[in-house]
């Protein structure tokens, strides 16, 4: 099938279709909503008017930000393994060129550098992105790029004359953005094509164009699709199979009626994505949100309580009826204001009176905590969970806590299998594009650089698995004490004690660790 401009917009278009008939408002609609309703903006549309006040008690924000910063809480280590080739070298074991040592050895490298990569390129505030993203829109993508302009500070040659640029970006990218060929297909990478749409500045796309030997025609082309100095460009990943090299990821940047960028090879083979998705549905590649059914409860609890409002504020200061025949000064209603009124006893006894306005029984009260507690419950935020209950003891406290996190278990098993999948596609473009460079690892001993050549690695089947650090629920000061005592008895050295000091806690530690006393060890 070739893959013209019109081809591929067409295919574009025939996926954002599919995600429009989503559900009962459609992907694209219903994500907007919800995205109103996790900032807070959950009285839009409802013409109210704004002479009285319109309450909010988010309390889809409160359980998104639990949920989300108690899967983050974990520290999280990726470690890379070679398929085939068993953790402990035996005699005689041959499996490529390389020895098992080696082999083994880098991929310990590997683990280190995906840590050294991740600093690099914000991993964490990418992780909460996507999190974020999925909570709202249901599913969330992170894509990982080649920039070939990034300096690495190191050199091809000896002379250092020729600097070696070049590493891998990521962005988390909107799911409305992301067409897949084939939605119930819920595994990625067996996806027969993907396609990305993104909206650049149409200097940025022309340079583009230019650097891969665009026509004349077609950039008048690409002109002529902009909008406002902008121009929407489709990426199309698809998969190509030859005996040879196996499953290769080929790619093709076009606009609307113009080709950016025609066909190459990516060098890699995995798609360069990596999905995440709150809630899955069955056979389906797109997930949904959990806003998406609590926004029918957010809307009953804040008009509930405005109701509540109103009927207080109206209690306190309730409407004033004036007998405008037997008052003719102004009434303004202040504390000890004095009113002329003009007329006989009963004209007096009747100039100014106040409308009762209804009582709000006690029961109103307790039905909006009720819902309130509900909604809470229901979602896996209770009270045990955010820290509003009271335990006699710690012990029980803990005890209650780990039971209520039990049902986050399944998101969080989602979100390390995210990690990994991304992990695996980072090792794709180390060995698709480094070539031979060293690799930053850093150690208790310091930064140090390893030799790395891809093409000795480029045979091997790479996994990565999520290795979860516990974290107990302790202040920083209660983590300072543990570790103080374990350095006490002997169980860790000066350095690892400096090393997993809270943050902020001791001034220029990172002196305090390369600078360790004569006759101690580090």
């Amino acid at each position: 099938m070739q893959n013209t401009p019109q081809k591929i917009h067409s295919q574009y278009v025939k996926g954002c279709d599919f995600k429009s008939a989503l559900g009962a408002k459609g992907m694209f609609e219903q994500n907007k909503i919800n995205e109103r309703f996790y900032i807070g903006d959950q009285w839009y549309g409802a013409k109210c008017g704004n002479d009285r006040p319109l309450v909010r008690h988010n309390v889809i924000k409160r359980i998104a930000d639990y949920k989300i910063s108690t899967v983050l809480n974990n520290p999280l280590n990726v470690i890379y393994s070679a398929d085939g080739v068993p953790s402990v070298a035996n005699e005689g074991d041959s499996i490529t060129d390389l020895s098992v040592k080696e082999i083994n050895n880098m991929m310990s490298t590997f683990s280190n550098y995906y840590t050294v990569t991740g600093e690099r390129v914000k991993i964490n505030d990418l992780n909460e992105n996507v999190m974020r993203s999925a909570y709202i829109n249901g599913s969330s993508v992170l894509y990982t790029y080649w920039d070939s302009t990034i300096p690495t500070g190191q050199f091809a040659d000896n002379n250092h004359t020729t600097k070696i640029k070049g590493d891998i970006c990521c962005e988390v990218l909107s799911i409305e953005n992301v067409v897949f060929a084939d939605p119930y297909i819920d595994n990625l990478q067996k996806q027969p094509y993907i396609i990305i749409s993104s909206c650049k500045n149409l200097n940025e796309v022309l340079h583009e164009a230019r650097i891969f030997g665009a026509s004349i025609t077609t950039l008048t082309n690409i002109e002529a699709a902009s909008r406002d100095g902008k121009v929407t460009v489709y990426t199309k990943l698809y998969k190509t199979f030859s005996e040879k090299d196996g499953y290769r990821i080929k790619g093709i940047k076009v606009t609307e009626n113009a080709v950016v960028r025609q066909e190459f090879d990516t060098r890699l083979t995995l798609y360069p994505l990596s999905i995440f998705s709150w809630n899955k549905k069955n056979s389906l590649i797109y997930g949904e949100s959990e806003i998406t059914y609590l926004i029918p409860n957010q809307i009953a609890i804040n008009r509930m309580i405005t109701a509540n409002v109103w009927a207080s504020m109206s209690g306190g200061m309730p409407i004033m009826l004036v007998n405008g025949d037997s008052v003719n000064g102004e009434i303004t209603n202040e504390p000890g204001q004095i009113i002329k009124v003009f007329g006989s006893n009963e004209d007096v006894a009747g100039a100014v009176k106040y409308v009762t306005p209804p009582t709000v029984t006690k029961d109103f009260d307790e039905s909006i905590n009720t819902l309130i507690e509900n909604t809470l419950s229901q979602s896996g935020a209770n009270e045990v969970a955010l820290g509003d209950s009271k335990a006699e003891n710690a012990s029980a406290l803990n005890t209650m806590r780990n039971a209520s996190l039990m049902p986050l278990q399944i998101i969080k098993n989602r979100f390390y299998s995210f990690i990994e999948d991304t992990a695996r596609i980072w090792v794709d473009f180390w060995l698709g594009y480094y070539g031979k460079r060293n690799l930053k690892v850093v150690t208790k001993s310091g930064t140090e650089y390893i030799s790395f050549n891809a093409a000795d690695f480029k045979e091997l089947v790479i996994n990565a698995k999520v290795d979860i650090t516990p974290s107990a629920n302790l202040t920083e000061r209660e983590r300072a004490d543990l570790l103080i005592t374990l350095f006490e008895k002997g169980i860790i050295n000066r350095n690892e004690l400096l090393c997993r000091m809270p943050g902020g806690m001791i001034a220029n530690v990172n002196e305090l660790i390369t600078n360790t006393p004569k006759g101690e060890k580090p």
